[in-house]
């Protein structure tokens, strides 16, 4: 699965959906210490792929890379990411959570530090392609250990608090980590994070234990149903208006979000003329922003549903009309005339588009019959994730061949813009999940 920033979750029906019981308040405890626990983790990996865009520049010249390179290896990171993502399914049913989860945090801080000895391009790739590779199972595991500890009416909150790690990680980690970068070098903040996974697996491993609620798996619950609603062909599923248009414009915006994370401080630095520990300071402002519209996106549209709004309203319309307003700000920033507002223009159309995730994410799954719901969201994450294969290359590449570096800038994110608009205004014209829905259940 993906992202956040880069595999960003909506609150899928469980295979098997339990009992509903009241929780005592000690299990209210539990449950949210576990969560608050998986937050870290999260913010811990999704620091990982930031210290990327931070280290860029400082990479780039002791180690003589062009924009293309960096870019590449962007590019290939996801690559492995999206790849990466579709062993959780059988690492969850070969582990339990506990194990599994601790592995894969040692292995991001295990395939980082042989950059730190032998600084070549080779061995960048190779890291960087491996960190993607052991994160990619990430998002699943997370959200599987949460959902075990809270009922499926009550995951909309603990799903948006650990897709906010990846905000809070450019909000609180990465400032900490400029300064590290400028104080003692790039090698230092890879140090540093991977000395941090492997401390937080030590309270992980005393205090996980599996919740009372039925997600699959391995270890994962203490209960059992069953769901009865016959499935659909998946080439249906997988081809409906709905997916179709609704996995562009995910995939659209998950462009925007990796050049984000592999370029938005060389861009600060290089285009907009900051320095190097402000670059990396102001690197948090699109996630003030993001946090602020995913939280509050997510807990909106909540409200809406409950109150009677339509599904494609406000699943689809209302993210859909973010994204175009997020496209008409970054084709703009030639014509802002300054470094300031540039930074606010690209920090609220990161903001709009990574609100986008849970609600289109629900849409889809709207579409399909609940047994079938992690396969569709496989499918989902694991093609949008195209978006974060071609953005940090194209940028890079653009960036080489244009006169000057804030050209190359400006024109990318202009394309990234226009993209992400037509596509929108496709979505707009075809997703419905409640006909589609009707129409898959019908045909069956």
């Amino acid at each position: 699965m993906n992202n956040t920033e880069e595999h960003l979750v909506a609150d899928p029906v469980p295979t098997k959906v339990p009992r509903s019981e009241p929780a005592t308040e000690p299990r209210k405890l539990t449950a949210w210490g576990i969560t608050g626990m998986l937050v870290v983790l999260y913010l811990m990996n999704a620091s990982d792929k930031a210290v990327f865009g931070l280290i860029a520049q400082p990479l780039s010249e002791d180690l003589g890379l062009s924009a293309s390179q960096i870019g590449f290896t962007g590019s290939m990171f996801f690559l492995a990411f999206s790849f990466g993502g579709f062993f959780a399914g059988p690492i969850n049913k070969v582990l339990a959570l506990r194990w599994s989860i601790a592995i894969i945090a040692v292995l991001w801080g295990a395939v980082m530090l042989p950059l730190v000895v032998w600084s070549t391009f080779a061995v960048l790739l190779a890291s960087r392609m491996l960190l993607g590779l052991t994160e990619g199972p990430t998002s699943a595991l997370l959200h599987t250990a949460a959902y075990s500890w809270h009922a499926p009416a009550k995951r909309g909150l603990p799903s948006a608090l650990i897709i906010s790690g990846s905000m809070l990680a450019k909000m609180a980690v990465v400032p900490i980590l400029a300064l590290v970068v400028a104080e003692y070098g790039w090698r230092a903040a890879i140090i540093v994070l991977a000395f941090a996974t492997t401390l937080w697996c030590i309270p992980w491993l005393l205090t996980w234990r599996p919740g009372p609620y039925t997600v699959g798996g391995k270890h994962t619950s203490m209960e059992t149903t069953t769901d009865s609603e016959p499935p659909v062909a998946w080439k249906r599923l997988l081809t409906s208006k709905t997916f179709v248009s609704a996995v562009l414009v995910a995939m659209s915006a998950y462009a925007l979000m990796t050049v984000v994370l592999t370029w938005l401080p060389s861009y600060f630095e290089q285009g907009l003329g900051y320095s190097r520990l402000e670059s990396g300071t102001l690197f948090a402002a699109p996630s003030f922003v993001g946090l602020a519209t995913l939280v509050g996106g997510s807990w909106l549209s909540d409200r809406g549903i409950s109150r009677g709004l339509s599904i494609r309203l406000v699943r689809v319309v209302v993210p859909c009309v973010g994204v175009i307003v997020a496209g008409v700000l970054l084709v703009s920033l030639p014509a802002l005339g300054s470094p300031l507002l540039a930074v606010c223009a690209v920090s609220v159309a990161y903001g709009l588009v990574v609100a986008i995730f849970p609600l289109l994410n629900a849409a889809v799954i709207a579409t399909c019959p609940p047994r079938q719901t992690a396969g569709v969201i496989a499918a989902f994450f694991a093609i949008q994730a195209i978006g974060g294969i071609i953005g940090p290359w194209s940028m890079g590449i653009v960036v080489d061949a244009s006169a000057t570096k804030i050209d190359g800038y400006q024109a990318a994110f202009q394309c990234l813009g226009i993209v992400g608009a037509v596509v929108a205004v496709l979505a707009l014209i075809l997703a419905d999940p409640a006909r589609d829905r009707e129409r898959l259940r019908v045909s069956r």
